[in-house]
């Protein structure tokens, strides 16, 4: 794949984030197919899921899909290999849905927190730019709905973006990821998150996939008459992965209305699972995540991290704590950046084993 994507090395710390200049637009005449509300050629499309529909089943090459400006309210899956969508304006071309994880779906049944996302993504190599991704449920307007609880605590998870099964060397540049609750759900393969800007209030960056998250903006967003407004990166990374969720060089904002030291970095998710002697948190998540020389304003709390609770084989709501998982700062700054005994601070020398370059292995998205 041709990317205009440059790995810098950056002192003892490795290559911890991409910079360089943004893949370039393709021409006109380069498009493969052509997302616009007035199709004038056969290879324009009325949609996006019509668009993804007319491309090969395995494309030798990237199958490029150019998205005009408007809200393209679909709900989509990205089941073939090397598929990009390619937005003509960032704010505005927009692939939106909203569906929440209680909801029911077309069988009755509700979604999921894995099933409502707007944008699923199993497949390998995708690749999106220069577009948003949003779930536009109302949050807000059903917060203490009682219709939306029955997935777990609640059934308000309302995911934009998941990577599933299937889904590895995906690549987001320039994209906008808009939520409130879940929403970016990085739950397999390896994905890099460049200049993207994600928003959320309640583990809005979360899974057990590999993701470098590079020059990103992670905005909170407010919950009224919740003195907890949130927690930004909830992995649940597999024990045996040297690591999970890399924050490189990001700007950790807010809202307006969110306070100060009221929103948490995160905590580790321990998901159920199904064993052979029951269901129950799967021992073997043992969440990672690494924010590494990022601005922070003054909402993220001086505890940093916080526990979650998760099930237990004998029936009990254990906590994981934050010091059994991994979960560690490395040269933060700004007003919410504090080197405290709770806020673990990885060494420099042991910052090798969670660079960009250990997180994805063989792939090296570079031109």
């Amino acid at each position: 794949m041709r990317r205009r994507q440059i790995l810098h090395c950056v002192g003892s710390m490795g290559a911890l984030w991409l910079s360089g200049s943004a893949m370039p637009a393709f021409p006109a005449a380069a498009w493969d197919a052509r997302v616009t509300s007035r199709p004038t050629a056969s290879n324009h499309y009325a949609s996006v899921g019509a668009a993804i529909d007319a491309a090969p089943l395995r494309p030798r090459r990237p199958y490029r899909i150019a998205v005009e400006s408007g809200r393209w309210h679909e709900k989509l899956v990205i089941s073939k290999p090397n598929i990009h969508l390619i937005g003509m304006d960032r704010r505005e071309s927009i692939l939106s849905f909203d569906a929440a994880a209680g909801m029911k779906g077309p069988y009755g049944m509700p979604w999921g927190t894995s099933g409502c996302a707007s944008l699923t993504v199993c497949a390998e190599d995708f690749c999106a730019r220069n577009l948003t991704i949003e779930n536009a449920f109302d949050y807000l307007g059903h917060l203490y709905d009682p219709n939306f609880q029955p997935i777990g605590s609640n059934g308000l998870q309302a995911v934009a973006l998941m990577l599933d099964r299937g889904a590895d060397r995906c690549l987001l540049s320039d994209v906008d990821l808009i939520g409130h609750q879940d929403t970016v759900f990085v739950d397999q393969g390896r994905t890099v998150f460049s200049n993207c800007r994600i928003s959320g209030s309640v583990d809005f960056v979360f899974g057990a996939g590999r993701a470098v998250f590079s020059r990103c903006t992670l905005t909170s967003r407010f919950r009224p008459g919740k003195p907890r407004l949130g927690y930004i990166a909830a992995p649940s990374t597999p024990r045996n992965e040297v690591g999970g969720l890399l924050f490189g060089r990001c700007r950790l904002e807010r809202e307006a209305e969110v306070p100060d030291d009221s929103v948490l970095l995160g905590r580790a998710w321990r998901p159920t699972r199904a064993f052979a002697d029951g269901s129950y948190g799967d021992p073997d998540a043992v969440g990672s995540a690494l924010f590494s020389r990022c601005w922070m304003d003054a909402h993220i709390a001086g505890e940093g991290w916080d526990a979650m609770a998760y099930s237990a084989r004998d029936g009990s709501r254990p906590l994981l704590d934050p010091a059994d998982a991994r979960l560690y700062e490395y040269r933060n700054h700004g007003p919410g950046a504090l080197d405290a005994p709770q806020r673990r601070q990885l060494k420099r020398s042991d910052a090798a084993f969670h660079d960009t370059a250990t997180l994805l292995g063989d792939w090296q998205p570079a031109s």
